[in-house]
Formats: C-alpha cells, structure tokens, sequence
C-alpha cells in the first residue's frame, strides 16, 4: 500500500476554498479545480518505491500483473483503467460530451494518420478510450446533465419572450423528438450576435425577479461567458441539484456542465473531451454533432445501494470503474478491502487507516492510498472514504 502524491490542476473555474477547506489547508488565492488520483500520463501520481518518488503509470508498465491483476490486464491491457478525481468548481465548465469506445479508437487512428500532433490546440481525440464518468456529490452540487425534452425546452425559451428565439421553438414543438433536438442544437453553434445579447437580458431581467434556480443559474452561465455561443447549448440541457451523497453517470454522448461544488468524480482514465461552448478552447461542431446523442431519457440520480461489509456502492454501467463509499464510526469493526484487482483508496472526512499484518497508512481529507491487485487491506478509523476499483474486481480474503 502507498500514500499517493497528487496533481493539483489549478483551472480558471476552480474554488479558491472548496479543496483547502476539506485538507484543512489555507488558500492559496489561486483556484483550485481538480486533484487527480491515479495513473493518467497527463498528471500521473506518485509514490514512494524505495528511497524516490517514482510515477504510479511507469509502476504499472513495469509489473502489470503484479500491479493490476491478471484479470484487469486481460481486460483492459497494461494500465489502470480508471481515474479519480476531486472536483471543485466555482464557475461554470464547458459544455462537452465523450466518444464512446468506437468513436474514440477511429478518432485517435483518423487524427494520428493526419499527423496532427497529440497536444495540438485542435485536437479532438488525446488517447484511444472512451471516458463514462460519475460524480458523487461532497457539498450541494450544480450541473446540467442530459437533454431536456423539446417540449420543456420550448417552455424555458418561450419564457424569456426573445422574439428571436421563435423558430427555435417552433421546430421544437413540431419536429419529432430527436430531429428537433439535432436542429435546434446544431443552429445553436453560431447564433447571430444579437440573439446571444437578447438571450442574456432575459435571463438577467427573469433572475432578478421570481425566478427559479435554473434561471439563475443559466443567468451564472451567461455572465461567466459574455457572447458565448455555448449559453443557448446550456438551456437545452437539464438543470440537476445533488444533495452531498448523491450522484449522476453521464455516458457517451450525453451533453453536460458542471456548474458549481465539491464532488468525487471517476471515470475511464482517458481524455477525451468534445466541447460544444462554455470555453475558449477547441470547438469542432461537426464531430461534436457525430457524437451527441439527441433524445430525452430521464435523467437519473443515483443513490448508493449496501453491499454488505459496511460498502455502498454507487451503481454504473460500465467495467471501467467501481465506486463506492464506507462511513465509519470510531469503533467499527475494520472492513476488510482486499481485492484481486488495483483500487484507490480516498479519504474525505475524518482519519482513516488502511492497514494489512506488514503495514499500515492512516490518511485525511483530501489524501488517497493505492493498493495493488491481492494485496491485504483493512480499513477502518472515523470518517468518510471513497474506494475506486474496477467493475470486474471480486473480494478476496
């Protein structure tokens, strides 16, 4: 078991005091946004093997099975196939969606025969996988999360009253679903200059009255992003609350925003990401249009269910990742964690101690161990933490 040391990406959306103030840290004036937990060559973590730091994605290259498992390496190949993050957002993020696994492979392939080169500005695909993801909420947490149907999405514009906003409606109301959908969203990456400005005077005229917490939100989005073409994107989409503990899985295709608060997020390690607004970065609306899944399902959000052994897992579709939560209370029994597959081990209240007969690693918010395939793990102490596997890890001991 190692004590991870972790990469701190500072993005212009992060908190100043959402991070700090789960590891107890003072702020450093300068935005915070993600921690990432795992072995991503982008920002890999590091731990200590013998006398030096050493990057837990070379570990793994140098031991798959060792490390991972001989299930997981069958499965996925050398290299971890999961990422955790903490998420803590104070501004809005872009609107995007992912590839699925097919999208992603022809991507990588079709920009790699190009030559585009892989940290190129106006590179669609930086790696070959997909990336389904799931956030559970630490604080209240904002986000946009999936299509809203084309009849509450004609509610929401026909509300503003922005006279140029009616052949949007229109088709929304006579168009079946998905052909809508698609029409409407397409139009909407490059709207007239003056629709952008109306829109965001309704919204700041509706915000400042009685209106409810999507408007105001929405009204957020415009502010952060004056001219942006992504706000119109945005009021297509779902405005979703999580109360701390709950959760939203977003898979492939499906358009989303986080807007604001503190969250664990894992997904599939890649980094894939297809903007659609909301961002100064690349934005490629004819791939992003082959990607988008235009329809309605309800959105969900997920609760964790008991597994038994004090574990609640958050269920997820997909192989990749396997997250799920313990709540301790001084004096419980410590809960065996071994596992014939890698996981990560993050701690968000409280001081927890993961330990085996050799060794043991106590841990605070904000601080996460890694435990290689079939290594003994014990975990107990007083608090929160969050453990991260893959999908087709099985309990052993």
């Amino acid at each position: 078991m190692d004590l991870l040391h972790n990469t701190l990406q500072p993005y212009d959306w992060g908190s100043r005091t959402l991070l700090p103030e789960l590891m107890g840290l003072p702020p450093t004036g300068a935005p915070q946004a993600e921690l990432w937990m795992g072995a991503h060559p982008a920002a890999p973590s590091r731990l200590f093997r013998g006398e030096a730091l050493a990057r837990l994605d070379r570990i793994v290259a140098e031991d798959p099975e060792g490390e991972l498992g001989a299930v997981t390496l069958r499965r996925f190949g050398p290299r971890l196939p999961f990422l955790v993050k903490l998420l803590a957002a104070d501004a809005p993020l872009s609107v995007q969606v992912h590839p699925d696994l097919a999208q992603a492979q022809a991507g990588f392939a079709r920009e790699n025969a190009l030559g585009v080169p892989l940290d190129a500005v106006h590179r669609n695909y930086r790696d070959d996988q997909h990336k389904p993801e799931m956030i559970v909420a630490l604080t209240p947490f904002r986000g946009l999360c999936g299509f809203r149907s084309p009849e509450d999405c004609a509610a929401l514009l026909d509300s503003l009253r922005v006279p140029g906003l009616r052949p949007y409606i229109e088709t929304l109301r006579t168009v079946p679903e998905p052909q809508a959908l698609a029409q409407v969203f397409r139009a909407f990456f490059r709207p007239p200059a003056d629709l952008l400005v109306s829109v965001a005077q309704a919204l700041a005229v509706a915000a400042a009255g009685t209106a409810g917490a999507h408007i105001v939100a929405y009204d957020r989005i415009a502010r952060a992003y004056p001219g942006d073409a992504g706000l119109l994107s945005a009021l297509m989409l779902r405005y979703v609350e999580l109360s701390p503990g709950e959760a939203l899985f977003l898979g492939a295709g499906v358009p989303h925003a986080y807007l604001s608060g503190l969250g664990v997020e894992i997904m599939a390690s890649s980094d894939n990401v297809l903007r659609c607004g909301l961002t100064s970065k690349h934005v490629d609306a004819e791939e992003l249009s082959r990607t988008v899944r235009f329809g309605a399902p309800p959105t969900r959000v997920l609760s964790p269910r008991e597994e038994g052994e004090g574990e609640e897992v958050y269920p997820a579709p997909v192989d990749d990742f396997r997250l799920s939560r313990y709540l301790l209370r001084a004096g419980d029994p410590r809960r065996c964690v071994t596992l014939d597959a890698p996981q990560i081990v993050l701690c968000t209240a409280g001081t927890m101690s993961l330990s085996s007969t050799k060794e043991n690693v106590d841990i605070g918010p904000g601080q996460a161990v890694y435990v290689p395939a079939g290594a003994e793990a014990g975990l107990e102490g007083a608090g929160m933490a969050f453990r991260a596997t893959t999908g087709t890890a099985e309990r052993l001991g």
